[in-house]
């Protein structure tokens, strides 16, 4: 089980929806990835001024993003060490801004574009990268896998 605290710094309430969608992709993605356990991350909802400022701050990457994941693991062989009740994923932080230019840019839903944003994040924050080309395609084939069956691509 993945228990998500959700922190809005938007100040707008519409974001409130996609909260059940984000809880029902973790819960999956711990099925998916063969997961056991109990596990709790956070996810923070921004606009781009506050994500750009995390990236330049954390990344020394002067512009903004689209998301941002702080996994309190650096790797996958970690998650192998820890014995914890309850293990702490990290933090993934997501710009609504973003997503939704994304969402009219890429022609699907504003609901599959945040998904999608969380979706990534929590793979980052289990470990997962995709700096090299075979990381990449594992990374992406695990975002499809968990995400498509719940949140459709239109």
């Amino acid at each position: 089980m993945i228990t998500c605290t959700f922190v809005n710094k938007t100040r707008e309430k519409q974001w409130k929806e996609y909260y059940a969608d984000f809880e029902k992709i973790a819960a999956h993605a711990l099925t998916v990835l063969d997961k056991p356990g109990d596990y709790t991350i956070s996810v923070i909802l921004v606009k781009s001024k506050r994500i750009h400022q995390i990236n330049r701050d954390y990344r020394q990457v002067d512009r903004p993003t689209d998301v941002i994941s702080f996994a309190a693991c650096d790797s996958q062989d970690e998650f192998e060490l820890i014995e914890e009740a309850e293990v702490e994923l990290g933090d993934i932080f997501i710009n609504v801004e973003a997503a939704l230019a994304q969402a009219e840019d890429y022609g699907h839903s504003l609901r599959r574009e945040i998904c999608f944003l969380f979706t990534h994040g929590l793979l980052h924050c289990f470990g997962y990268d995709h700096m090299q080309p075979d990381e990449e395609k594992i990374m992406f084939e695990l975002q499809h896998e968990i995400l498509d069956p719940l949140v459709p691509r239109s």
